[in-house]
């Protein structure tokens, strides 16, 4: 913010958010707030400069009274080109004028429609940048809010997590930091932060990201919970679980959003205790995310990490998780969380190792659920192909969380080809179910499984389904290739995340991915986060799905503990 003259009235001005992300054609808008700081309030008037060609700009209203606020909308034109555009915003008192920047990223219309969603604003030295990486997407209604960690640091965590959010389906896309949580963003008390994951809860109009804080000590202490009311405006953080000595992992938060179940506006949050084992834990909110309950096990044996709940119609909680890559394993809970059952087999883990140490997620699951409260969870797994010489994306199904459906294969291509898959996100349309379920699965690949670090390609596909998994589409790339130098580096590997989402908005598939690009502004990488604008549309196709034969059977190694956690 700049100030011209000194006033013995005088205001201050802001802009939230402070950036924003549309495709050509396209509009965003910003909150432009005032308030007063010295002497009494005057008229503000507003202005903007600095515009792309073909784009104009509105105040509503067009002044105000200090302490007041109005709406920018910045609207562009198909023919504005495609770039990053600082907008000098221009509050002009009778006393004092004031500026705020509003930085908007006008994306190309040509092309697949790959587009950039955020990137890296953090420059401490401690981290790598430009680097974004491992987000989670949920949609509800047409807004979709995403997170990612933002400036990786090589041995675990971020600078802060981001805020990523639609609200027209994936069109267009405004972005920021998650305040109060580290020490570079907000005034946090914490030194990184790792693991986002996103939920909404309908019942008390909140969305809700979760994150695994760290302390300068590199140990996961806890869970934090950032909520907003629309998805763009974000509080400090509460603690969920944690802060107490022990370290924890991977957790994953989902609401109960079903008027009719008895526990509607419910959300539960899965975590490991990393100090004990891997000790799978769950913790329940009955206001919002506001509190949480003491941590509850699951019955018996529940060393483990990745579980990503999921509810059912009914009230019924299903948590699929990794045994530290072993196999998958769920439970439930049919009482609102007061309680958990002991944990059943989905499956056993057969993968092949990913080449050019790359960290790939090593068996956690993506979980998904349709409207009748059928369960889908999905990984990578080599047991369809004769000697691990790669992975598939496999998945397996349930409708009371007890009893899970044979392994399925994904048919995205042959099972004597080179490729190599994994990383899946696995989506569903929530308004379909059963044999007319419409599914959506971004992944990312290799095309050829036998490469090393330095001549591996990374890339990103995506296939559908529309009749509960029967069939597939064709697949497709829609991003990359990327070389594993353009990503972050990790002491686990390069990164661009242990999992991966998708969320289907009015009948297309939403993703955020990472994707690693040669930069140019002198940093040491151009790794941020990209979709494809407005979804891609799950396609019905006649490639059959198929459970066998299963040529490989020996089992995944289990990862050693407590030293590969996963932050």
């Amino acid at each position: 913010m700049q100030v011209t003259g000194a006033a013995a009235n005088d205001f201050s001005l802001a802009d939230n958010p402070a950036s924003a992300t549309v495709n050509a054609g396209a509009s965003a808008t910003s909150t432009i707030s005032t308030a007063v700081t010295a002497g009494s309030a005057q008229t503000v008037a507003f202005t903007a400069s600095g515009l792309p060609s073909g784009a104009t700009a509105a105040f509503s209203p067009s002044s105000v009274t200090a302490g007041g606020s109005s709406t920018l909308t910045v609207s562009t034109t198909t023919s504005t080109p495609a770039g990053t555009y600082p907008i000098t915003v221009t509050g002009t008192g009778a006393s004092a004028t004031h500026t705020a920047t509003f930085t908007i990223t006008v994306n190309g219309t040509s092309g697949a429609g790959l587009v950039q969603v955020s990137a890296d604003p953090f420059s401490n030295s401690t981290s790598q940048h430009a680097t974004e990486l491992e987000p989670d997407t949920f949609a509800y209604g047409s807004t979709i809010v995403s997170s990612a960690q933002v400036g990786r640091f090589t041995d675990g965590g971020s600078s802060d997590i981001s805020w990523n959010t639609s609200t027209d389906g994936g069109a267009s896309w405004q972005h920021g930091m998650l305040p109060g949580i580290t020490t570079y963003q907000g005034g946090g008390s914490w030194a990184r932060v790792s693991d986002p994951s996103v939920a909404y809860d309908a019942r008390h109009g909140t969305w809700m990201i979760t994150g695994l804080v760290i302390d300068a000590s590199v140990n996961g202490a806890g869970v934090s919970v950032s909520r907003s009311g629309d998805g763009l405006a974000w509080q400090n953080p509460v603690m969920a679980v944690g802060n107490d000595g022990q370290g924890y992992d991977k957790e994953w938060i989902v609401c109960d959003n079903t008027t009719t179940s008895p526990y509607y506006g419910n959300c539960y949050i899965e975590a490991d205790i990393t100090s004990s084992g891997n000790t799978v834990i769950m913790s329940t909110s009955h206001d919002g995310g506001a509190t949480w309950s003491a941590p509850v096990s699951p019955s018996g044996t529940n060393s483990g990490l990745g579980g990503q709940p999921l509810v059912q119609p009914n009230g019924t909680v299903v948590v699929p998780f990794s045994t530290n890559g072993s196999s998958i394993r769920s439970f439930t809970s049919t009482n609102g969380g007061s309680s958990w059952g002991s944990t059943v087999l989905v499956a056993n883990v057969s993968s092949h190792a990913v080449a050019g140490n790359l960290r790939d997620g090593e068996g956690l699951p993506s979980a998904e659920i349709d409207a009748s409260g059928r369960v889908y969870v999905a990984w990578q797994d080599c047991r369809f192909r004769s000697g691990c010489p790669a992975n598939d994306i496999v998945y397996s199904t349930t409708t009371d969380g007890s009893t899970w459906s044979a392994v399925t294969r994904v048919p995205i291509d042959a099972t004597t080809s080179s490729v190599d898959h994994f990383i899946p996100g696995f989506g569903v349309d929530h308004a379909t179910s059963g044999s007319t379920a419409k599914l959506g699965l971004y992944y990312y690949f290799y095309p050829n499984a036998n490469c090393t670090a330095s001549t591996c390609q990374l890339e990103i596909g995506f296939i559908s389904s529309t009749n509960g998994g029967a069939t597939w589409s064709s697949a497709q790339t829609v991003a990359g290739p990327m070389s594993l130098s353009q990503i972050a580096s990790t002491t686990q590997g390069s990164m661009v995340g242990d999992y991966l989402s998708t969320s289907v908005v009015n009948g297309k598939a939403v993703a955020i991915f990472a994707v690693g690009k040669a930069p140019t502004n002198g940093q040491a990488f151009d790794e941020g986060m990209y979709s494809i604008a407005g979804g891609l549309t799950l396609r019905a196709g006649t490639t059959p799905a198929s459970p066998g034969p299963v040529l490989y059977t020996a089992p995944d190694r289990e990862r050693t503990l407590p030293a590969a956690v996963r932050r």
